[in-house]
Parts: C-alpha cells; structure tokens; sequence
C-alpha cells in the first residue's frame, strides 16, 4: 500500500538481479527517514523500470547508495544508509545489507537488496533481512 509503482520496482529487481547489478532501494511506510539518511541526490522522478535499473548500472553516479521511494516517486539516488553494528558470525554480509538492517532497525521502512556478487535478492524489515523471490515478469 505504499506504492502503486511495484511492477516497475518489481521488474528492475529481477532485471538488476539477472545483470548481477547491485541495488539498494529504500521504501518509506510511516517513519520519516530524514534524521537517519545521509542525503544523495534530488530527483523527485516517477519511478519507472528503465529509470530505476539507469541509476544503478556500475560506474553511475548515483549508483554506489540507495534509492529513496516515496509513494510513486523516486525522491532520490545516492543516499548514505547508517549500517547495523551487529555481527553474523562466519556469514559475510556485504555494504548493502548491512545498511539495509542498520536501516530498518531504527523506522519502518522497507528496503530491497540486489547482490551484485550474486544477483541474489532480498528484502529487509524491522532489522531482519529476507530472500525474495521475484517472478520473471
């Protein structure tokens, strides 16, 4: 209920997952992000797949950080996300889930992860962090 654009988030995940392309894409629900991003840049942009998969292709400006969504618009792309200060053992988590958890730990926010060592795609809630699967569209 916090975006009617999931198609398009959709399709650019299972894109960027094909394409081994890393992404991080941040969902506000209820919680005001501001207080803990480091804001990127402006774009207040509807989100659309080829938009979406544009930002994060390597070497892009505005690829290394996350994506902020708001409703149907991208507000952002190069945000700085806090990363979680806990540890997982043996497990090796890379930057981007790792600032997904430190994320969700302090508001509400969904976010969406894209390896791009594996193509693997996640989802994160309240500091727990999911597999997705995402259906070839």
């Amino acid at each position: 209920p916090f975006t009617k654009k999931y198609k398009e988030i959709a399709t650019s995940i299972y894109h960027l997952s094909q394409k081994k392309m890393g992404a991080l894409i941040v969902i506000q629900r209820e919680d005001v992000l501001e207080p803990f991003i480091t804001p990127g840049i402006p774009l207040s942009a509807e989100i659309t797949s080829p938009l979406l998969e544009s930002i994060f292709i390597q070497g892009s400006p505005l690829h290394d950080g996350a994506v902020l969504v708001r409703q149907d618009m991208i507000l952002s792309a190069a945000n700085v996300l806090p990363l979680t200060g806990r540890t997982y053992g043996e497990r090796k988590l890379g930057t981007r889930h790792r600032a997904a958890i430190g994320l969700t730990e302090l508001c509400d926010a969904l976010v969406l992860v894209v390896s791009e060592e594996t193509g693997k795609t996640s989802f994160c809630m309240q500091g727990t962090l999911y597999p997705l699967s995402i259906p070839i569209p």
